[in-house]
C-alpha cells in the first residue's frame, strides 16, 4: 500500500512539473504508462538541480503524511510569527480541508497593515463558504468588493452565491455573472446557468451552457480530462431545457 501511494505521489509531482514547465507532450505517456521507471527517467532528465530534487522529496512526504506539512508550517510560525508564515499555515490547513483552523490563521494574519489584504480576504471567503457561514462571506466580500482583482474573481462568485442563500437574488446575479468568461471557469459557469434557470432566465442559461459545449471541443487533452464531468453535466442539463 505504501508503495502504491509513493508511485501516485511521484506521478502527481511529475505531471505538475510537466505542466508548469511546458515540457514535451510525450512525457505524459511516459509517466502514465511507465509509472515508476517513467517517473525516474523524468526526474533525472528534467529535474536537474538538487533544490528541485529536495522539492520532490518534500512533496512526496507531504502527500503521504499531510500532518507533517502542518507541523512544519507551525514550526515556521513559532520561529518567526510573520504575516507570510501565518498565511502559509492557513493554506496548509485548507489543503487538508481543516477550514476552521485555516480561518483562524488567516484572521490572525489580517492585523495591522494587512487588515484588507485582498488575497487573504479571498481565502477567508472561500473558507467561510465551505463551512456555510454565508453572512461572514458577505461581510468579508464587502470589505474588498471595490478593490482591484475582486471583480470576476471566485471570491466575487462565492459572494454572489452567499447573497442568493440570504434571498438577495438580484444582488446575487449581479455578482455571479462576471465569472462568465470564455474558455475558463467551467464549473462556476455551470452553477451560474443553474441559478439563471432557477430564476426563470432559461435563454441566458442556455447561451452559457452552449458556449461551454462549443469550448469543450477545443480543450487541450489535460483540460478535457479535468473538466470531463462538468461538460457531461452541462450536456445533461441542456437536454432538459
Amino acid at each position: 500500500m505504501y508503495y502504491y501511494y509513493l508511485i501516485i505521489a511521484l506521478q502527481g509531482f511529475c505531471i505538475y512539473h510537466v505542466i508548469k514547465n511546458k515540457n514535451e507532450y510525450y512525457w505524459y505517456f511516459v509517466i502514465f504508462f511507465l509509472p515508476l521507471i517513467g517517473c525516474i527517467i523524468y526526474l533525472f532528465t528534467q529535474v536537474y538541480s538538487k533544490k528541485d530534487l529536495d522539492v520532490v522529496q518534500n512533496e512526496i512526504v507531504h502527500v503521504l503524511n499531510p500532518g507533517k506539512k502542518v507541523k512544519d508550517a507551525q514550526e515556521r510560525v513559532a520561529f518567526a510569527d510573520t504575516f507570510q508564515n501565518r498565511v502559509l499555515l492557513g493554506d496548509t490547513f485548507f489543503e487538508i480541508r481543516e477550514y476552521q483552523a485555516g480561518i483562524a490563521e488567516y484572521e490572525t494574519a489580517l492585523q495591522g497593515n494587512y487588515t484588507q489584504d485582498v488575497g487573504v480576504v479571498k481565502k477567508l471567503i472561500e473558507g467561510y463558504y465551505n463551512i456555510n457561514q454565508y453572512e461572514k462571506v458577505i461581510i468579508c466580500a464587502e470589505k474588498i468588493k471595490d478593490k482591484q482583482g475582486f471583480n470576476g474573481s471566485r471570491g466575487q462568485f462565492l459572494y454572489g452565491l452567499s447573497l442568493e442563500e440570504q434571498g438577495r437574488s438580484e444582488e446575487a446575479e449581479e455578482n455571479l455573472k462576471p465569472i462568465d468568461k470564455r474558455y475558463s471557469n467551467y464549473e462556476e459557469r455551470y452553477i451560474l446557468a443553474q441559478f439563471l434557470i432557477k430564476n426563470d432566465k432559461k435563454k441566458e442559461a442556455e447561451e452559457i451552457l452552449m458556449d461551454i459545449i462549443v469550448e469543450s471541443d477545443h480543450m487541450s487533452k489535460p483540460n478535457r480530462i479535468a473538466y470531463k464531468n462538468v461538460v457531461a453535466d452541462v450536456k445533461k442539463l441542456v437536454s432538459t431545457l
